[in-house]
């Protein structure tokens, strides 16, 4: 999660207070049964508290707040352990800022400075009469060799490959939030927002006294 980002969802639900912190110790702090809950059945909020999961406590109605994040997707640099959307290949020739990923009459070489990095990650560059260089002996040239495939689509990236997608400024990720569920005070009910949020998080039995979370 990027902070950024939630420093500008803090800032427009400004009346809202949002919280983050280990899930098992959300859950203890709320309750996580109807003996030692903090209010009528607020301990049914315990079994979303699993994963990336906080907690946002506001007087908007739900419908409201629901609007605000269903309309919330800012596009952001892939961090380790992302699953990469797509195939990101570098050409041949002389490197570009983008890596190719707009035509070289819209693009700018990339800078002489940045080549000893990119060599440091793996990509087999060098200078060229002042130019940083993928495969071709001659900047001004026709492109010779093989490209440099920096990740194929359905890779889990690595810091390597994230630190290279963001030096050719390529975004693979999107920033959202995906409400689970609500507690309503007047009630005391939990009504369940996304029924797929939960998906491939081990949820904790119901039943049982205590709440486990990874």
């Amino acid at each position: 999660m990027r902070n950024n980002y939630l420093k500008d969802v803090r800032h427009e639900l400004s009346d809202c207070r949002l919280f983050f912190g280990k899930t098992k110790l959300t859950a203890r702090a709320l309750g996580t049964t109807p003996e030692d809950a903090q209010a009528e059945g607020i301990e049914k909020l315990s079994r979303y508290l699993s994963g990336s999961v906080g907690l946002i406590f506001t007087n908007r109605q739900p419908e409201s707040i629901k609007e605000y994040f269903d309309s919330l997707s800012l596009v952001d640099f892939a961090r380790a352990g992302a699953v990469a959307p797509r195939t990101f290949i570098v050409p041949p020739g002389v490197v570009y800022s983008t890596g190719g990923e707009v035509p070289p009459e819209a693009d700018v070489p990339m800078a002489h400075n940045l080549e000893p990095e990119l060599r440091r990650l793996g990509m087999p560059t060098r200078m060229v009469r002042g130019r940083v260089m993928l495969g071709s002996d001659d900047p001004d040239g026709a492109p010779t060799g093989p490209g440099y495939t920096v990740c194929r689509a359905g890779d889990v990236l690595d810091s390597r490959q994230t630190r290279l997608l963001k030096l050719f400024g390529v975004c693979m990720s999107d920033f959202r939030v995906r409400l689970l569920a609500y507690w309503t005070a007047s009630t005391g009910e939990v009504t369940e927002v996304d029924a797929g949020g939960m998906e491939g998080v081990e949820r904790p039995d119901e039943e049982a006294s205590d709440f486990e979370s990874e």
